[in-house]
């Protein structure tokens, strides 16, 4: 997925300031739900991050435009795993290892289908 960086991202420095990085991985991680006529919010639950991992490698700046990609590295049964990694130009600029957790709309945790395993495979590209 494609980002811009704009003003309201960055630090008075112009560059991007730390959580934004966190907020450009969810965005492309909804937006592949979004571009496949789904949204994240599913029937019987939704996602939510358990575990994150970050390595800030080089700064973003305003203007920047950034490539978010984004990788299935494990399945769990009632979690998963994705590798996100952030490019300027073809130069890796972050990465993120992140662990979702499939819940209720009550809040407790709950097996992932084989319906939506097959579906996050499809979506992140296993």
């Amino acid at each position: 997925m494609q980002i811009r960086v704009y003003y309201e991202d960055t630090d008075a420095g112009g560059i991007v300031y730390h959580s934004n990085y966190l907020n450009f991985c969810e965005r492309a991680r909804s937006e592949l739900f979004f571009k496949s006529g789904l949204s994240p919010v599913l029937e019987h639950g939704h996602f939510v991050a358990k575990k994150i991992e970050a390595d800030y490698i080089s700064s973003a700046k305003l203007g920047d435009e950034l490539d978010v990609k984004t990788e299935l590295i494990a399945m769990h049964a009632a979690s998963f795993e994705l590798l996100q990694t952030v490019f300027r130009d073809d130069k890796k600029i972050f990465e993120l290892k992140i662990l979702l957790v499939y819940i209720t709309f009550e809040g407790r945790p709950q097996k992932i289908t084989q319906e939506v395993q097959d579906l996050l495979s499809l979506l992140f590209f296993v």
